[in-house]
């Protein structure tokens, strides 16, 4: 059986995989995993190999993205593949090339889904999905637009909340600090004053969605910039308008200060 299945590890650890999904993972004749999309904080191989009962080749991203997957396409033309990938299989990563390949190649592929970082964040976060805008990556200093600050300001326009996925290098152990996003952010501001992230503006930082102890503080920015987020990775969220069951939420599980009361529209 020539087939590629994608399946999502979800989060944190080797035990975010779904049952569904290990059960792939046992029947197929090559695993592959990439880990450098997201860091998994406590996830360890040999478990992983343990509770799947297969050998797993972890793939770089030069082999994914320069050498177009070929290892993964030459593998699943001749049996059953599994490509492990962190959280859920297409959401913040960019191996839809390589399902497409597939099919041109007249390989079939399936997904598995798995936990994302993007439903992980919100539902920690209490606010309300409906109510998210588009969502934006804010990148390394050395590769820094104005993008995400117009990304903001557009959906703070009509309401809506921004989720800023924060750069990571997670091969390199590079992460953009929820502190330094801020910080460009701001300098943004000083330079085309819209009043979109000013030091009274309301945010929500989070770090280690999925795990065991996240890490998840909502105040005005002038606040978080200084706040100790501890280890990565790091989101950041720029509510729009709020309903007071947000607020309700952002005080209970975000340690708001009350002052946000005044926010309900």
């Amino acid at each position: 059986m020539n087939e590629l299945v994608f399946i999502g590890l979800g989060l944190n650890d080797e035990k975010g995989i779904t049952v569904k999904g290990l059960e792939e993972t046992r029947t197929a004749d090559q695993v592959f995993m990439e880990l450098y999309t997201n860091l998994m904080h406590d996830f360890s191989l040999p478990r992983f190999e343990a509770l799947c009962g297969k050998k797993v080749q972890i793939v770089s991203r030069k082999m994914l993205e320069e050498e177009n997957g070929k290892v993964i396409l030459e593998a699943a033309k001749v049996g059953k593949v599994v490509f492990l990938v962190p959280g859920d299989p297409f959401i913040a990563t960019t191996h839809v090339t390589l399902r497409i390949d597939a099919e041109k190649q007249g390989i079939k592929t399936r997904i598995i889904h798995g936990t994302s970082i993007m439903s992980a964040i919100i539902s920690l976060s209490g606010l309300h999905n409906y109510k998210f805008g588009k969502t934006v990556t804010v990148p390394f200093p050395d590769n820094f637009s104005e993008t995400p600050y117009n990304v903001i300001a557009q959906n703070k326009k009509v309401g809506l909340h921004t989720l800023c996925l924060l750069d990571l290098k997670a091969n390199e152990n590079l992460f953009l600090s929820i502190n330094l996003a801020i910080k460009m952010l701001r300098e943004v501001e000083e330079k085309k004053k819209l009043e979109v992230v000013t030091s009274d503006t309301v945010a929500v930082g989070i770090a280690r969605a999925g795990g065991d102890n996240p890490t998840l503080k909502a105040d005005f920015v002038n606040a978080l910039e200084n706040f100790d987020f501890g280890q990565p990775p790091y989101s950041l969220i720029f509510p729009g308008e709020l309903h007071f069951m947000e607020v309700d939420s952002l005080i209970a599980f975000a340690g708001a200060p009350v002052e946000f009361r005044r926010l309900v529209k």
